[in-house]
């Protein structure tokens, strides 16, 4: 298997700018590595740095030190050391992330949200919203909703927004954060289907899933963060 991520090293330390500058150690020593074909599942308790990781790698947060490589066709980028040009770009093609939580401009439609990672990838708006449609009729989101923005859908609606979005490309890597947490068991099983698909494609994955069976469903293997914490 060809490896598409790995973090050597890394460490994260927060700044308390209301607390007179205090540091908070979160991390420190990271080390793991994600293969084509693999669904690596984070373990351990809540706060222990779990999510950190994966904004790290989406560069969301920036590391105190060590290495966060992706691979990009054939180059290697450090994401620790990359510019928001070029993170920005590994976003367009390489990394896709689905969190918790849909964040989108107001007063755009929903079909809109799924559809513009195609499109900025180049695809036709047409097929774009085609493929977004697809993406949201398999995961059970109401027809008369996808033309309306989701800031007033309930949770688990916004949520399948959500990972419609961040499903809807083929982007080498994948970061899930918690996709499952708000959703009823049906679609938790949909969600979980369409990881394993991605899996099965080549897809390099690495994700938070509190829910066991899914969890078991997915996973290929699991990294204890505790492990890492900075104590």
């Amino acid at each position: 298997m060809t490896m598409r991520l790995c973090l050597s090293g890394v460490g994260k330390t927060f700044t308390m700018h209301m607390r007179d500058g205090t540091r908070l150690p979160v991390l420190r020593n990271v080390e793991l590595a994600v293969s084509e074909g693999e669904c690596v599942v984070l373990s351990g308790p809540s706060g222990v740095g779990k999510s950190t990781i994966l904004r790290m790698i989406y560069g969301n947060y920036r590391t105190n030190e060590g290495q966060v490589l992706v691979v990009d066709g054939d180059k290697i980028i450090d994401v620790a050391t990359a510019s928001p040009r070029r993170i920005l770009d590994l976003r367009h093609r390489v990394i896709s992330y689905v969190s918790q939580f849909l964040r989108a401009v107001p007063r755009v439609a929903a079909i809109d949200i799924v559809a513009e990672p195609l499109k900025v990838r180049g695809v036709e708006a047409d097929v774009a919203r085609d493929r977004a449609a697809e993406m949201l009729a398999r995961l059970n989101l109401p027809e008369r909703l996808w033309s309306l923005p989701p800031a007033t859908f309930s949770g688990g609606e916004q949520q399948r927004v959500n990972i419609a979005r961040g499903l809807v490309t083929d982007h080498p890597i994948l970061i899930l954060d918690e996709p499952t947490a708000s959703l009823d068991a049906s679609n938790r099983d949909i969600v979980a289907e369409l990881i394993e698909e991605r899996r099965e494609a080549g897809a390099a994955m690495l994700g938070i899933f509190h829910d066991g069976s899914v969890r078991r469903r997915v996973a290929t293997r699991a990294i204890d963060v505790g492990s890492f914490a900075s104590v």
